[in-house]
């Protein structure tokens, strides 16, 4: 028997509560939700099952376990169901309270309804939406629903009160004109599925969770396009993705979960919002959001979002994956902890680009583009890292290369940097207001590489607690983008030959090439036939402009020029 257990348990929790009809108690805040998988949900055998033929404006059926009345089907028992044909205005409902799942194995099955669900699951132990291979499943709902009164359910096109599984190689197309397209009041499985969504409001929901195993999903929603929003149990409302192919276009956001999101593999596109190019105020239009902590690994994440493109209420941590971000707000976004192990991360278009009360760069090819601040670390309430308890925002670069291009400040950090490998580079502002590197604790270096060019208004460099030697020149004017900036060591070798975007006034630098007791020489202009990357050259031969000073390491921090009283 496979077991698949993904375990979210609440604080609260102590004991697991006895089962129960999920129809007449809901699940309260102690219970723990786990998802799990039988090898028998996915085995089927058309040939003993019931079979319900959809005659267009009827239905028929021979057996006694399905009741016909007009042209609603109830299905009472436990067991298979195999359907085939097409049904203009109708339903198939489930209402067992015998032990067993229903499987409903959809042949090649048209169903409308004009006035509610056409599949709706009233109640059982656990249904089974079956797309049978080599056919195309299509239903819609209407615009409007019919309800007895004080009703309000269902409101989806498939509508489940108990867990649901999906799965089938056919293909499964499912029209949401009310409200959501698939919905599930319980759990939510979808796997190695083709499943094609439109929906007024929600494209996928599964209230307790949503667990989703190599699908092929194409969303298109109103509202949000996946969703799990279990507000009254706190080991609910996650949603967890395995692999599989996703693309979503949504009004409101792409992937949302009341408390966690955990991916670990897949290729996703995801557009919110109407993309970058617009923006929001009151609608949540975010690409991924999680309230408690979001987690991923993935092949390959588009996102092209009005709102924050990733985003978590609590910590957030991206492991590997190639991620192409465009957003009008922020690109990656954490209200507490936010962690990059790995991963290549292009953030082309943002308000600000990394965002988090603690920033941990472990590694990855990190570029960002920001209007504000390209990395902020900001302060907020108490969060626990590996650094010990903060309430200031802190940064902790120990690998990876991060490019910043930035109007606001490059990396701002209201507390204190930290930095043990890796390289950034800045082309940070213009405007006086701003510095390439801004913070108010310390930055102490003991390892990596630091250029960092922009205004020299608030330019810092880092801190003379550091182990390695560092840098600033602020210059006595301004020089033009594309205007070489080169150091060298007396006797001709070069230590840096950078090549910033912008207009500069300033450059902070700290490297190992950089000695105490050795001389060095600035020069602007010239020119380098070395290569060029994200303004670096390297290698090839520097011919030189003009020497602008010469200076000899002789203090932790070497400052040229007025500092402006800073660090």
């Amino acid at each position: 028997m496979i077991k698949t257990r993904v375990f979210l348990y609440s604080i609260f929790a102590v004991l697991l509560f006895a089962a129960c009809e999920k129809d007449s108690i809901e699940k309260s805040e102690n219970e723990d939700i786990e998802v799990v998988e039988d090898d028998d949900d996915y085995t089927w055998n058309a040939s003993s099952a019931v079979e319900i033929n959809l005659n267009g404006t009827s239905i028929s059926c021979s057996s006694s376990k399905v009741s016909i009345a007009d042209n609603k089907a109830t299905i009472t028992s436990a067991g298979q169901y195999l359907i085939s044909g097409t049904l203009t205005d109708g339903q198939i409902q489930v209402n067992t309270s015998d032990e067993g799942s229903v499987k409903l194995i959809l042949n090649g099955v048209t169903m409308s309804c004009s006035n509610s669900a056409p599949l709706y699951v009233v109640n059982a132990e656990k249904a089974v939406i079956i797309s049978a291979e080599n056919t195309t499943n299509t239903i819609t709902d209407a615009s409007t629903y019919t309800y007895a009164s004080g009703e309000d359910e269902p409101n989806a096109a498939i509508f489940s009160k108990a867990d649901l599984i999906i799965y089938g190689d056919g293909q499964l197309v499912v029209h949401g004109n009310y409200n959501d397209a698939i919905s599930s009041k319980d759990g939510l499985i979808i796997k190695n599925s083709p499943i094609t969504v439109q929906a007024t409001d929600d494209g996928i929901r599964g209230k307790d969770y949503l667990y989703l195993d190599n699908p092929v999903l194409n969303v298109t929603a109103g509202g949000d396009g996946l969703k799990s929003d279990n507000e009254d149990n706190t080991s609910a409302g996650f949603i967890t993705i395995t692999s599989g192919e996703i693309s979503i276009t949504a009004g409101g956001d792409g992937i949302s979960a009341i408390t966690n999101v955990n991916i670990t593999d897949g290729v996703y596109n995801i557009k919110t919002g109407g993309g970058s190019t617009y923006s929001v105020s009151t609608t949540s239009a975010k690409g991924m959001k999680a309230g408690d902590s979001l987690n991923i690994s993935c092949e390959t994440m588009i996102i092209n979002s009005a709102d924050d493109a990733i985003h978590s209420d609590g910590n957030l941590a991206i492991n590997s994956g190639t991620y192409t971000i465009s957003t009008a707000d922020d690109g990656i976004h954490a209200e507490q902890s936010l962690n990059i192990e790995d991963g290549d991360i292009t953030i082309s278009k943002s308000y600000e680009g990394i965002e988090g009360v603690t920033i941990t760069i472990n590694g990855g090819n990190i570029h960002v583009t920001a209007s504000d601040d390209g990395i902020n670390a900001a302060g907020g309430s108490t969060v626990s890292t590996q650094y010990g308890n903060t309430t200031s925002g802190n940064m902790f670069i120990n690998g990876g290369y991060v490019v910043v291009n930035s109007t606001g400040d490059g990396v701002d950090v209201n507390g204190s940097i930290t930095m043990a490998a890796g390289t950034v580079i800045i082309q940070g502002p213009t405007n006086s207001g701003n510095g390439a590197i801004d913070y108010d604790g310390t930055f102490k270096v003991t390892g990596g590489c630091v250029i960092a060019a922009g205004s020299s208004g608030m330019a810092q460099a880092p801190s003379s607690s550091s182990s390695q030697y560092s840098l600033l020149i602020n210059l006595s004017s301004t020089q033009q983008a594309g205007v070489l900036i080169c150091i060298q060591k007396s006797d001709g070798t070069n230590v840096l030959c950078f090549k910033p975007t912008k207009t500069y006034q300033s450059l902070a630098l700290s490297s190992s090439l950089l000695e105490n007791g050795k001389s060095y020489n600035v020069y602007l202009g010239g020119s380098s036939t070395g290569t060029l990357t994200d303004g670096v050259y390297e290698g090839g031969a520097y011919t030189t402009g003009t020497k602008y000073t010469s200076f000899t390491v002789s203090s932790i921090v070497t400052s040229i020029g007025n500092n402006n009283g800073r660090p």
